[in-house]
């Protein structure tokens, strides 16, 4: 079980690799006879209500931290924030692959060095704001620009 995310993952005790999806090489008998199996409640994805996202966050000066990996001191505003993201969702149009590049140069959060990858969360993890948007799009949709505390954000659902 994950201590910050609470969820289940599955690790490999030769290889010393964790992931948060079952290996693809066992069956679903072979999975279910795992130890910490009892947490799966789903799938493997983590269980009902836990669905992955991914990200682009635009930071303000206005963020409840207004510092990233890239950026020191923050100081554009929130218009300013919402423009730069209005030019990056243009040029993703529908494309993961430009997405999840553009995630990975310009995103002002640390999931920027997975491709924007947030992993998997269920309600009550992410702002109210991000997790609405999230939940309410279909995987491989992409969200319209959503505002919360830690800044402006395109959301792309993965799973």
């Amino acid at each position: 079980m994950s201590n910050s995310k609470g969820i289940p993952y599955y690790f490999n005790a030769a290889t010393k690799q964790s992931s948060w999806d079952a290996p693809s090489e066992l069956s679903d008998d072979q999975i279910k006879s795992l130890p910490g199996s009892q947490y799966l409640s789903g799938g493997s994805s983590g269980g009902a209500g836990t669905i992955t996202a991914s990200h682009l966050l635009v930071k303000h000066k206005d963020s409840r931290r207004p510092s990233s990996w890239k950026e020191a001191n923050i100081t554009r505003s929130k218009e300013e924030a919402t423009d730069i993201l209005r030019g990056y969702q243009a040029q993703v149009g529908n494309s993961r692959e430009k997405f999840e590049e553009l995630a990975s140069i310009h995103s002002d959060c640390s999931s920027h060095s997975q491709k924007g990858n947030l992993g998997p969360f269920s309600k009550g993890q992410m702002q109210k704001p991000f997790e609405d948007a999230a939940f309410g799009l279909q995987v491989g949709e992409f969200s319209d620009i959503i505002s919360t505390d830690s800044g402006v954000h395109i959301i792309l659902r993965t799973a």
